[in-house]
C-alpha cells in the first residue's frame, strides 16, 4: 500500500532518498552530473512529496515555482526495489494536484534521455515534450515536458 505525505526538504526521509537519487544519477550521467547537481539543491523547497510502501519511505519528488503559472517538477525518484508499483505515479500526482491546490495551472520539469523510466512516466502521465528551457537549453542529454493541470 502506498502513504502520501506532504513536506518540505527538511524531512530526513526525503534527504535520504535524494541522497540515494544523487548516487543514481551520477553513475547514469557521468562527466555530466556536476553540470546538473548545480540546479538541484534541495535546500530551499517548500512542498515536497514523500511516498511510503508497506510503511517504509520509497519515493519522494518535490515541485518548485517555475514561472507565473507553473511548477517545475524536481527530485524525482523510486526506490528501485519498488519501481513498477505506482510509487512514482502515485507521487507526480499528488505534486500536481498540490500545485492546483496552490492557483498553478501547469507542470513543467526536466528529465533525461538517460532515464528511459522518467521519460516513459512523463509520456503516460500526459506530459508532452516541449524544447529545452533555461540552463537546459542545448544540453543534448536533457528532455524537457509540460503538462496542463485540469482540475
Amino acid at each position: 500500500m502506498i502513504e502520501i505525505k506532504r513536506t518540505d526538504s527538511t524531512d530526513q526521509d526525503f534527504i535520504e532518498l535524494v541522497r540515494h537519487l544523487d548516487v543514481e544519477l551520477a553513475e547514469r550521467d557521468g562527466d555530466e552530473h556536476s553540470y546538473y547537481a548545480q540546479f538541484n539543491k534541495i535546500d530551499l523547497l517548500k512542498h515536497v512529496v514523500v511516498a511510503y510502501y508497506d510503511g517504509r519511505a520509497a519515493g519522494c519528488g518535490a515541485v518548485k515555482v517555475f514561472s507565473p503559472g507553473e511548477m517545475e517538477v524536481k527530485r524525482m525518484y523510486t526506490d528501485p526495489s519498488v519501481r513498477g508499483k505506482g510509487v512514482a505515479s502515485a507521487v507526480l500526482r499528488e505534486l500536481e494536484k498540490w500545485s492546483r491546490e496552490l492557483g498553478y495551472s501547469a507542470c513543467v520539469l526536466e528529465t533525461g534521455w538517460r532515464q528511459p523510466e522518467a521519460v516513459a512516466l512523463y509520456r503516460k502521465s500526459g506530459y508532452e515534450q516541449i524544447p529545452n528551457y533555461g540552463q537546459y537549453a542545448g544540453m543534448e542529454n536533457s528532455v524537457c515536458f509540460r503538462k496542463p493541470l485540469v482540475s
